[in-house]
């Protein structure tokens, strides 16, 4: 593989770090050529990392991109990357004449890159701007610098993130670190807990909440030290600052280490970051490698790297008082510092390693060209239309699967979602995604598109809304005429209640769908009933199923943030409000309570749909006497599900609780608003459910004791569900067939 790299060659700091370090370690894999639009010690340095190396100078735009297409033919380069405004600018000059796909790093927000220099920012910004939507594909430095970019109106499905990697080879021995902090000019001594910071000392790095924490800290924590190394245009201020504070000798000003930061970070105890705004710093992988406890602001890809309470501490940017409270406990409490640093070493060596980075980018290469050399098609893809984009984790987490599984048969697949929220679907998904209001959007991808689902859930029914159930048929016959397949896919039927909505059902299901596949055999007979008989009609089961839990430091981080101790004993109540629910809220009060003093599970109250269900949960643990807990957002279906493998049993009347719990093996009971919750019960062979309106204190406990007893003897429901998660591969088999793409899997038996 051939990759020429454009970058000006006047970069410093996190980008010109990633640049060549990466294209050092890249070297050893694949042919990357550097090309530098100035000479200087970034081509230097460049050069003696042994980093092919070209300098193409001059301001004449139109001679460089002549020189740089003539270079790139005879070279034989298969893809073009970017870095920078000025790269980026050539870049977007090259697409044409090479023919070559262009690629970029967004480093940094391109909308803060000339801050304080109107003229630069009007001119080159401008320019940047313009070049950055022109070119075919967009990396960036941390999946929080990638939807930034998403929500200002790039397309979603045309980007990738990367991380900043680092050499995590052990260090030698940096010496006594009392005597580099004294010749830095620290007052230390062999009892001080060091914070440090290494950053420039600009506005963005907000060091003024950092030098505010660290001094409400050193009240709570004589202890503490703070060493800054750094310098820049603030450093008079904070100066100033800290001797207002009265922590004028125990803040130190470094300035600028010279030599490599290892001596640096190995004489700290915390490391500490408060900038308003990265990408991903590494300053904190640098730290991660000395095993150092670190707090940082919640900011760009920070998240991606500290769990919080895991293994690290993140504080709300400004938040000088959450940040002092931060370091004083750590100031105090040198296991914690230990454990801490020590769960991020873990994290960061393995995750965020340069090996790791590049064999991101490789993969990242790869599927450009392949994408690149995708024959072209009069139609490619699917539109997938459902109950998305409201913040209801269940179904959410059918398009999360559906979703995946189109990727697993075609990971270049165009692929546009129906959504009620389309900004936060593309965030989320980072697929097309367009209103369900927008008609004609949605009429130009169906007739663009070879397969239509219909995706999973309960769409098919009159109960919530008439409206609703018009739209998805409206939809259906749509997709048809505009010359799709059509699938209804690993979904639910009914009730459909009205004789008039029953024969309308009939008759476009009848008319305009290729093959319905269906999560339960409920759905099957409301279909027969219906009289639908001319699709394909296939059992198989629903995709939320295939879903995983997301890795165990999430899943903490998660419970912690909800005060919520990560390896207790629960009970988990999925509640919601339904009609008779006020009356019946009470019956699970006393059923938390039960569980609490006959079995010492602590009752745990979650949310599926967070703008909903809190409420219920809150209504239930209405004078509750005992400890209990409430998830009201656990996050995505990943860290949803990672909750609640952590339940001993779980309680619920949201069927995706049920569903979500059933994956993991977790003993559960249903409580029945709607015919879909006993329908999947019945379908993996659980009879604890009882109906809403009939539910009595006395089921409740009943139920309770049948799970507890359960937890000891899962083997039955693991195996149900293991069953149901073999024919929910029927629901791939189908739209592979209705796509024309070969059969790879034995045929998922069906009915019509």
């Amino acid at each position: 593989m051939n990759v020429i790299h454009l970058i000006s060659g006047g970069d410093s700091g996190g980008a010109k770090t990633h640049v060549l370090s990466l294209l050092q370690n890249l070297n050893q894999q694949i042919h990357a050529q550097l090309v530098c639009f100035r000479e200087g010690p970034f081509a230097q340095e460049a050069r003696d990392m042994g980093i092919p190396t070209m300098i193409c100078e001059g301001n004449n735009v139109l001679r460089t991109r002549r020189q740089l297409t003539a270079y790139i033919r005879q070279g034989g380069y298969e893809l073009i990357h970017c870095h920078g405004s000025r790269a980026n600018m050539i870049g977007a000059l090259l697409r044409r004449t090479t023919g070559v796909p262009v690629v970029t790093t967004v480093h940094s927000d391109y909308r803060l890159d000339y801050m304080g220099r109107p003229l630069s920012h009007l001119i080159f910004g401008t320019i940047n701007a313009w070049a950055l939507h022109r070119l075919d594909y967009r990396i960036g430095v941390s999946d929080a610098m990638v939807d930034l970019l998403i929500s200002r109106g790039f397309p979603a499905d045309r980007f990738y993130a990367i991380y900043n990697g680092i050499d995590f080879t052990p260090a030698p021995d940096q010496g006594d670190r009392l005597t580099y902090l004294r010749q830095l000019g620290a007052d230390v001594d062999e009892d001080s807990v060091v914070v440090g910071i290494a950053a420039r000392l600009n506005p963005v790095k907000d060091m003024s909440t950092l030098v505010r924490g660290f001094a409400a800290a050193y009240k709570e924590c004589p202890r503490l030290r703070l060493v800054i190394a750094g310098d820049g245009e603030e450093k008079e201020k904070l100066t100033a600052l800290a001797a207002e504070l009265g922590v004028a000798k125990q803040v130190t000003f470094a300035g600028w280490i010279s030599g490599g930061m290892d001596r640096f970070y190995a004489a700290l105890d915390v490391n500490a970051l408060t900038s308003l705004s990265e990408t991903f710093p590494y300053a904190l992988t640098e730290g991660a490698r000395f095993h150092l406890a670190t707090v940082a602001t919640a900011v760009g890809g920070i998240p991606c790297l500290i769990d919080q309470g895991v293994n690290g501490y993140l504080f709300t940017p400004g938040d000088w008082q959450e940040l002092g409270r931060r370091l004083a406990e750590l100031g105090r409490d040198d296991a914690l510092r230990r454990q801490l640093g020590e769960k991020l070493y873990q994290k960061a060596s393995t995750q965020f390693s340069i090996q790791h980075t590049v064999d991101t980018q490789l993969h990242i290469y790869r599927e450009i060209l392949r994408r690149h050399r995708r024959p072209a098609a009069a139609r490619d893809g699917v539109v997938i239309c459902g109950a998305y984009g409201r913040g209801n984790a269940g179904d959410d987490a059918i398009l999360e699967a559906i979703l995946q599984e189109m990727r697993a048969i075609d990971p270049d697949m165009p692929m546009t979602v129906l959504s009620k929220d389309p900004k936060s679907t593309r965030l989320t998904y980072r697929v097309r995604a367009i209103h369900r209001s927008n008609l004609p959007a949605w009429l130009m991808a169906m007739h663009q598109a070879k397969l239509y689902i219909n995706g999973g859930g309960s769409l098919i029914q009159d109960v919530t809304s008439r409206r609703s159930l018009w739209f998805y048929l409206h939809n259906i016959s749509a997709a048809k005429r505009a010359g799709c397949k059509v699938q209804m896919y690993g979904c639910g039927i009914g009730p459909v209640t009205r004789d008039s909505h029953r024969r309308l059902a009939a008759k476009i299901l009848n008319r305009y769908v290729d093959v319905i596949t269906l999560r339960e055999p409920d759905s099957l007979a409301e279909l027969r009933a219906m009289g639908v008989t001319e699709p394909e009609i296939l059992l198989t089961a629903d995709p939320a199923l295939t879903l995983s839990k997301a890795p165990e430091d999430e899943i903490d981080s998660v419970l912690l943030r909800a005060g919520i101790p990560p390896h207790g004993k629960y009970i988990c109540f999925a509640l919601r409000r339904w009609k008779g629910f006020e009356e019946k809220a009470p019956l699970f009060g006393a059923a938390a309570e039960y569980a609490y003093r006959t079995y010492g599970l602590t009752p745990v109250f979650a949310a599926v749909e967070k703008h909903l269900d809190p409420g219920a949960g809150q209504m239930a643990a209405r004078g509750l006497s005992v400890p209990h807990y409430f998830l009201d957002d656990a996050g995505g279906a990943g860290t949803i599900i990672g909750a609640l493998s952590r339940m001993e049993l779980v309680v619920s009347m949201r069927l995706h609780a049920l569903i979500f719990s059933a994956g993991q093996g977790i003993p559960l009971a249903g409580v029945v608003y709607d015919p879909k919750v006993s329908a999947f019960l019945r379908y993996i062979g659980q009879e604890l459910f009882v109906d809403l309106q009939d539910l009595t204190e006395a089921d409740l406990r009943h139920m309770i004791d049948r799970c507890a007893a359960q937890a000891r003897d899962p083997g039955t429901q693991a195996a149900a569900v293991a069953r149901l998660q073999e024919m929910e591969r029927g629901n791939v088999r189908t739209a592979r067939r209705l796509l024309g793409l070969p059969e790879t899997e034995k045929k998922n038996e069906g009915s019509k």
